[in-house]
């Protein structure tokens, strides 16, 4: 069975716990977040933190991301959408444009696509060569390892949902004059090509996850349980990661 196969899509939340998860993840978020910072515990800035968001077109990577960066102070978090690349940016390597937003120690990053877009959109819409996005796997586990080997906390999430829910949400988007600007005819073809996606996504799961750069799969059929999922997985990583580290997470409550 394929890795996306694998996913329950069923999963939900009901609208009371899911929001008392959503909350109490955000209140372990913002603590957490502090101590990376340096405001809390021992006032040493921590590791950078990471976090990459990549899915389905309509699978709810926005509205996630708004809910995870929420209760942090502005100042201490950067959110970055990656489309396609400019003229200039096609001059240089494709992860030179990634750099500039990467963050520091005591920093921490959100980014909506990323440097996947060549094994997927690239890969499957013919704007990379076979060559090129063949070699990119390598290429991006080393850019990744060489990350994480100078302490950066890298969380990678794939937004999934099916295609009768995307539909859905098309058609939700559509009809909705403050949102149908979200729907592109770039999304319609997409969504007709998904077959390709599927397997360019399946690879990029092979070929990418590694022990410091894992893949999370996220169910999102359900936007709430899909929301509550990665806070609280995102909370989960950074206390192992910094107890491994020997910090005090007492110190984050």
């Amino acid at each position: 069975m394929s890795r996306l196969s694998k996913v329950d899509l069923s999963a939900d939340l009901s609208r009371e716990k899911g929001e008392e998860r959503l909350v109490a993840a955000q209140e372990r978020l913002l603590r957490l977040r502090l101590l990376l910072g340096g405001q809390l515990g021992e006032h040493k800035i921590g590791p950078p933190l990471c976090i990459v968001f990549e899915g389905w077109d309509a699978s709810g990577k926005g509205g996630t991301i708004k809910r995870l960066v929420a209760p942090l102070d502005p100042r201490h978090v950067r959110v970055a959408q990656f489309a396609a690349p400019t003229y200039d940016e096609k001059r240089h390597h494709f992860l030179q444009r990634f750099w500039a937003v990467l963050p520091g120690w005591g920093g921490m990053a959100v980014l909506d696509r990323s440097w996947y877009g060549r094994v997927l959109v690239e890969r499957v819409e013919g704007f990379a060569t076979p060559k090129q996005w063949k070699r990119a796997y390598d290429e991006i586990v080393e850019f990744e390892r060489t990350l994480t080997a100078e302490g950066m906390i890298l969380m990678k999430f794939w937004m999934h949902v099916s295609p009768e829910e995307q539909l859905r949400r098309f058609e939700d988007r559509a009809n909705d004059p403050l949102r149908s600007w979200k729907l592109t005819e770039e999304d319609w073809r997409n969504r007709e090509r998904r077959a390709d996606y599927e397997a360019a996504v399946e690879d990029m799961l092979d070929k990418t996850d590694r022990p410091r750069a894992r893949w999370t799969v996220v169910p999102g059929d359900s936007k709430r349980y899909a929301r509550v999922a990665v806070l609280e997985a995102v909370c989960h990583t950074i206390e192992t990661k910094l107890a491994k580290r020997g910090y005090d997470l007492d110190a984050a409550g």
